[in-house]
């Protein structure tokens, strides 16, 4: 199987969607030769901020001289990105081969069984996440869970930490309708006898934990408790923080977090006392050169240009609220948002809280059509919320306020009417 074999593979299983359980994958990764099993591993679940802290975790090992692998998702370009060892995203080639491997696996396991959604898409990606590392021969494997977790295909990994970042609302349709609901399918990552570490969490949420960690005889590292942390922003804020933190165990001086927006403090603390969790061995300067390197793409991103660009992942409220955060402590008279949500968000709470801090809104579409709010919807949203004077359909885009002209590069961009009534000052 070829690489872009292996992608038609895969996507020919995102047809099945969501399946809970972990009877497929058991069963599945059974017949790879349990690879999850010939590493140890740190499995990070939460609502938000659990990206992030993969990224520190992984990156202070690395420069703790650990051999990792690290497993997230979504990816933002190229599915390979999801599987990184040592601080790189794996090949074409060697996705194509792990892949190719899961197929046959399945092939043998199913071929006889009504089952035709076995496995479904983050299953097959999963599993082939476990193969690579283990023919890599990964110290640690620092894994993403991609939603939930009681069920997620991550949760058949033997955890040796586990980890639980903030906890918000989001797929309720699968998670329950309550936060409460939500943490105790995330607490279900908590291994027996194994050291859990969790972060800024609602009082319902760290009642659910504090209960599973309990019946589970695991060891709770409230990881906000008892440290000293005092952080000023660097650039801005655009390039991180300077923060000093002492926890329980060290005192780690003056560290350099190149993640933009306070939550990333938090997300800071999580990860270095994860690693705590995981090795008393890990040097401290070691903690301050893994955080000073860590890179991930996506979050509070900005790209300097004419204009300066802001990416950000934000998928939820709890999400946009932290970006919200961000944008009110940097006011700018003509802020542009462009904007895609798939239609199980809360859509109408994260417009509420974004739309004020904007002069312009593009609402944009899927082309493959996979379940995103349409643009006139969003548009419609915008138009109510009174901050957008005009709004027209064309093509994909709902546009706010602008009009597309031809730029003499060949590309397309938005041309901005002066604002009326400038407000704010420029920033």
């Amino acid at each position: 199987m070829n690489y872009p074999e292996a992608l038609a593979y895969l996507k020919g299983r995102e047809k099945y969607g969501i399946k809970f359980g972990l009877e497929n994958i058991g069963r599945l990764i059974e017949a790879l030769g349990r690879p999850e099993r010939r590493y140890p591993s740190i499995l990070v679940a939460g609502t938000n901020g659990k990206g992030s802290t993969v990224a520190l975790v992984d990156s202070i090992l690395r420069a703790s001289g650990y051999r990792t692998g690290r497993y997230t998702s979504p990816h933002l370009r190229f599915l390979e990105e999801r599987i990184h060892v040592d601080g790189r995203p794996i090949s074409a080639e060697e996705l194509a081969s792990a892949v190719s491997r899961v197929a046959e696996a399945a092939e043998r396991l199913w071929s006889h069984d009504p089952d035709t959604s076995a496995p479904t898409f983050f299953e097959a990606v999963t599993a082939a996440a476990f193969l690579v590392f283990a023919e890599r021969q990964v110290d640690v494997a620092v894994l993403e869970v991609g939603m939930g977790g009681r069920y997620d295909a991550t949760n058949i990994a033997p955890a040796d930490v586990s980890v639980i970042a903030p906890i918000g609302f989001e797929h309720e349709r699968f998670l329950g309708s309550t936060i409460a609901a939500i943490a105790s399918e995330k607490a279900a990552i908590i291994k027996e006898d194994r050291p859990v570490v969790v972060g800024r969490l609602l009082p319902d949420a760290l009642e659910v934990v504090r209960r599973e960690a309990g019946a589970r005889r695991a060891r709770l590292v409230e990881a906000l408790e008892g440290i000293f942390l005092d952080a000023e922003p660097k650039d801005g804020g655009y390039g991180g923080y300077r923060a000093r933190l002492k926890t329980p165990e060290r005192d780690y001086g003056t560290l350099e977090l190149p993640l933009a927006g306070e939550h990333q403090l938090d997300n800071l603390v999580l990860a270095v006392r994860a690693v705590e969790a995981f090795s008393a061995e890990i040097p401290v300067d070691a903690v301050g050169r893994g955080v000073a390197a860590t890179l991930w793409r996506g979050r509070l991103q900005r790209i300097e240009g004419r204009p300066p660009l802001l990416l950000d992942a934000a998928h939820n409220v709890m999400a946009t609220d932290a970006l919200a955060r961000y944008l009110e402590a940097r006011p700018h008279t003509h802020r542009v948002l462009l904007f895609g949500v798939m239609k199980d968000k809360r859509v109408r709470e994260m417009l509420d809280r974004l739309l004020p801090l904007t002069s312009y809104f593009i609402a944009t579409r899927d082309v493959a059509g996979a379940g995103t709010r349409t643009a006139r919807a969003l548009g419609h949203r915008a138009r109510r919320s009174r901050r957008v004077l005009s709004l027209r359909r064309e093509g994909p885009l709902t546009r706010a306020r602008g009009r597309w002209t031809r730029r003499r590069s060949g590309r397309r961009g938005l041309d901005l009417p002066p604002r009326r009534d400038p407000g704010r000052p420029r920033s």
